[in-house]
């Protein structure tokens, strides 16, 4: 599949002024680009992440409209067990409404039990479930989600990744569900996102650090679509990536472009206790994703969007399952 010639003809940053001056950057390496795109077209995706219960989307939503920022996808933190299920069903009823797909993120993780090394300064297994009652608890939260009409599911363990790419093939939950891998287990290298594409992963955030090349390197194993953050939470660096959007997609395609926010407390696990500063960093959110969408104007970049209301990964790599015929 060849890059469309709109993508790389689209104008630098500072490109004409630094041109006029001497400074001009070398030209673009055809071969960096990445060949992949979403299934009917389009090489990026939106999503505004941490829309922490259905007050904090109803904002969303309304800033979206009022700011004309297009959304894919809208995601959220806390986790599946922090939502009623009426909460929950408020949630799935908005979005679907609106055809923009609702993620929420799976169970108990590391960071939250009685584990101690994940306090320890080597910040031990991190995100990931430790031992069966918290991956029992991730399916849970998966099952009782999917049940209430939630379609994509945000996973921080490779086990429990693969249980429920598993359990979608055996009919336990919807065979259309989505798997999004958090960026806080996110691979650094080809071989690993790979490896998260053959678990059941339909799409990968991988961190905000990685350099342009990291990304060409990727797209050369794996067309599975990526989640990035061009503006990452503190947690997550700070890292603001706002001038690079445009070369983010001509390498990163398919590519979700994840409007994040630095300088912003934490709000995981959310409760009504930090409601005004959920509700405040959820509309601000959005107006970090129209300034990203204005400065791909700016440079003639923002054509090959993916038709609004598309969801699903296309055809990926999958390790088999034992007893699957899919």
């Amino acid at each position: 599949m060849t890059t469309d010639a709109s993508v790389t003809a689209a104008r630098r940053p500072g490109e004409q002024a630094l041109t006029a001056l001497g400074l001009g950057a070398p030209a673009l390496d055809p071969a960096d680009a990445s060949a992949h795109t979403f299934p009917g077209g389009g090489r990026w995706r939106t999503e505004i992440p941490s829309c922490e219960g259905p007050e904090a989307l109803a904002v969303v939503l309304k800033e979206s409209s009022r700011l004309d920022v297009p959304i894919h996808r809208i995601s959220q933190g806390s986790g599946v067990w922090m939502l009623t299920d009426a909460e929950i069903t408020e949630m799935v009823d908005a979005t679907n409404e609106r055809d923009i797909e609702l993620c929420l993120f799976t169970g108990p993780r590391g960071t939250w039990d009685i584990g101690g090394s994940v306090r320890s300064d080597s910040r031990g297994a991190g995100l990931r479930a430790r031992g069966h009652d918290a991956v029992a608890g991730c399916v849970e939260d998966a099952v009782r989600a999917t049940e209430l009409g939630v379609k994509c599911l945000l996973v921080a363990d490779e086990g429990v990744l693969w249980t429920l790419h598993r359990a979608r093939q055996a009919g336990i939950v919807p065979a259309d569900t989505t798997l999004k891998v958090s960026a806080l287990v996110g691979p650094v290298n080809p071989a690993s996102y790979s490896v998260f594409e053959h678990l059941g992963a339909d799409s990968v955030n991988v961190p905000s650090d990685l350099t342009l090349d990291h990304l060409t390197e990727i797209r050369r194993v794996s067309g599975a679509p990526m989640d990035m953050y061009i503006e990452a939470p503190d947690d997550l660096g700070g890292y603001i990536r706002m001038y690079e959007v445009a070369e983010l997609i001509r390498r990163g395609a398919p590519i979700y472009l994840k409007f994040g926010l630095s300088k912003a407390p934490g709000i995981y696990p959310w409760g009504t206790h930090l409601r005004d500063v959920t509700l405040d960093t959820a509309r601000e959110r959005v107006r970090r994703g129209r300034l990203a969408l204005d400065l791909l104007a700016r440079h003639g970049a923002d054509g090959e969007m993916a038709p609004l209301g598309s969801r699903l990964p296309g055809r990926l790599n999958r390790f088999p399952v034992e007893g699957s015929t899919g």
